[in-house]
């Protein structure tokens, strides 16, 4: 395989339009924390994609990035969310200042320095992206263990709009 150098590949890659603007970039990076808490502390499979996010805390459409991930576990989904929301915590994330998000679906929003992230825990393929799918694919599963996912979204960290 012939080896092109990198300025002919940017180049090519800026004149096809398939850039990653330096938004798309930054908003990756403010997933880092989150997506490497997720690979250490619970050996997950994670995948980090920009998004934007309508953001009903704060009224806004915001730039963001996603995290999917998946892992392996031994209990019931109920307990390794209840477990996985305690690590988040002892890992130094607080809960997010007026969070609005749904707790009764183990999906909660948390704030580490200047970002707030949503964790939202569950089994079983829910958006079917390419990312959820090939996380899914890469988790190597060994006997009595189930699979199970996590999606992060996480945007910059900014002040709740009043309630109505």
């Amino acid at each position: 395989m012939q080896e092109f150098p990198l300025v002919i590949v940017l180049a090519l890659v800026l004149r096809s339009g398939v850039a990653v603007s330096p938004v798309a970039a930054q908003e990756e990076r403010r997933c880092v924390p989150a997506e490497r808490f997720l690979s250490q502390e619970f050996l997950m499979v994670t995948r980090s994609d920009p998004d934007t996010l309508d953001d009903w805390r704060t009224g806004k459409r915001l730039a963001a990035c996603r995290i999917s991930a998946a892992g392996t576990r031994r209990t019931t989904i109920a307990v390794a969310a209840r477990v996985f929301f305690e690590k988040v915590r002892a890992g130094g994330w607080t809960r997010t200042p007026d969070p609005r998000d749904a707790p009764n679906e183990a999906s909660l929003r948390f704030r580490l320095g200047e970002t707030d992230c949503l964790f939202n825990v569950y089994q079983g393929i829910l958006l079917g992206t390419d990312s959820e799918i090939e996380v899914t694919n890469a988790v190597a599963r060994q006997p009595g263990e189930e699979l199970y996912h996590v999606q992060v979204v996480c945007v910059p960290a900014m002040e709740a709009r009043p309630r109505t």
